[in-house]
């Protein structure tokens, strides 16, 4: 059951009801725009992943600023993207196992689908789907990039399978998927590009040998928030997937820029709002934020504007502040801003968004795949 929103739109910021998932909507914005901008210039396609943020309100805004679509990982993802109004998604991902694959091919009856591959059976699976419902699903080969995760090797044995699916029924070769997605959170730019520039590469590789057995190949997707600017540049990379550009979190900020300094290329637009429920001793306080408000598997959340306050660690329904000696303890009641050490997870506790311009709710909108795992 969804719970009624913790805000509603008028109110002042200090009345919404915590935990909370705030965004500001200013920087927000200028998120977009920046992210928009940058692949305008470079001539590439942006399509954001929604796995972010789970809102085809969201995806909706990224696309009014130019995105051409977006990306989902789960086939439920899709559907709610789709029926949010969203008409061309990306499953940059697998999908096995029939009741999937009918679900997908029966989106693409009515959208724009793609689809990853690193499989000759999925390839049949996803051709015996889209034939049954009269519906073309587009394939991108995915490549093993180093990421230790999907894809089949660069080169030829992308071809073979890239052949597989040209030959399939219903399927639609589209190109290549390379998302070097350990290359987001390497921290120094240096070590980032070395990074891309190895999975452009294969890219190349691989592009050559479609080329050479005359398969198509107009789109080659992938690319993060950290490490976007490289694969903009490559002259290689059709389409960006950069997702957390929108919102940040701590981790995104520990990574460096070229100068060595701290990435900020983008502002944090994300925060949880909590308040200060116990305040036990001199050099400890109780937050009403733990782990069923944040994903810790980046690390702790950050307070906004507190120094000499840090998030200790958190408890299901408990985080748990330290004090130091300098510093003021937070009063009983006080509503505190943290920073999520990784969006994505946080996101995904939570059913609503609560927009803030100005120090005020501007807006409330449903997180309508949270939870959306099939």
């Amino acid at each position: 059951m969804t719970l009624p929103p913790p805000a509603t739109p008028g109110m002042q910021v200090e009345e919404v009801d915590t935990p909370a998932l705030l965004i500001d909507l200013e920087a927000f914005e200028r998120n977009l725009q920046r992210m928009a901008d940058a692949a305008r210039l470079a001539g590439v396609a942006l399509r954001p992943h929604a796995k972010m943020h789970k809102s085809p309100l969201v995806g909706r805004l990224q696309m009014a600023h130019g995105a051409v679509g977006v990306c989902c990982q789960k086939v439920a993802e899709a559907e709610i993207m789709v029926w949010g109004g969203i008409g061309d998604v990306l499953v940059s991902n697998e999908v096995v196992g029939t009741k999937k694959l009918v679900r997908l091919a029966a989106l693409a009856s009515t959208a724009r689908i793609g689809v990853c591959v690193d499989n000759a059976e999925n390839v049949a699976g996803l051709s015996d789907a889209a034939v049954a419902a009269g519906a073309e699903i587009a394939v991108l080969v995915e490549l093993d990039v180093n990421g230790s995760r999907c894809g089949v090797a660069p080169g030829a044995p992308a071809r073979a399978l890239a052949e597989a699916a040209a030959r399939a029924p219903g399927l639609r070769l589209a190109g290549i998927q390379a998302y070097h997605g350990r290359a987001q959170h390497m921290r120094g730019w240096e070590e980032r590009r070395a990074a891309i520039a190895a999975t452009t590469a294969a890219c190349v590789e691989t592009r050559a040998a479609f080329a050479a057995a005359g398969l198509p190949c107009a789109v080659v997707t992938g690319a993060g928030t950290g490490s976007f600017e490289f694969e903009a540049a490559s002259g290689v990379y059709t389409e960006l997937q950069c997702g957390s550009y929108a919102f940040m979190d701590v981790d995104y900020g520990r990574n460096f820029d070229r100068d060595g300094r701290p990435f900020r290329a983008f502002e944090q637009a994300l925060f949880v709002y909590a308040t200060v429920m116990s305040v036990p001793a001199r050099d400890r306080a109780v937050c009403d934020a733990g782990l069923k408000a944040i994903a810790f598997d980046s690390g702790l959340p950050l307070l906004v504007d507190r120094d000499g306050i840090e998030y200790a660690g958190p408890s299901d329904e408990h985080g748990t502040l330290r004090v130091a000696e300098t510093n003021r303890p937070p009063r009983l009641g006080e509503k505190i801003r943290l920073i999520p050490g990784h969006c994505d997870p946080t996101v995904n506790l939570h059913d609503w968004y609560v927009g803030i311009r100005e120090g005020r709710v501007e807006a409330v909108w449903p997180i309508a795949a949270r939870g959306a795992m099939a």
